[in-house]
């Protein structure tokens, strides 16, 4: 059995880093679960982990990305990192 790959990205937006907590130096990790449509369109979310103000930020982001077309529905987990010291 071949392990499914996961689908390459073709567009994708950054999520805008919240005021307050960028200005509190608070950043991590978010996970969420992205069900992807055939055509490549978000089609829903699932967050799986992070701080929830950076949840939100990164489903905002993530629901206007656009993959790669497939045969079928997907679902592919996305990992975003939040840096203080990166997001200038």
């Amino acid at each position: 059995m071949q392990a499914q790959q996961a689908r390459k990205i073709v567009y994708q937006t950054n999520p805008v880093y919240p005021p307050v907590l960028k200005n509190k130096q608070i950043g991590g990790l978010v996970r969420i679960r992205v069900v992807v449509t055939p055509a490549g369109s978000v089609k829903q979310t699932e967050d799986l982990g992070g701080n929830p103000a950076l949840i939100t930020a990164a489903e905002a982001a993530v629901k206007q990305w656009k993959f790669e077309p497939a045969a079928s529905e997907t679902r592919e987990i996305v990992t975003l990192r939040f840096d203080p010291t990166q997001h200038r």
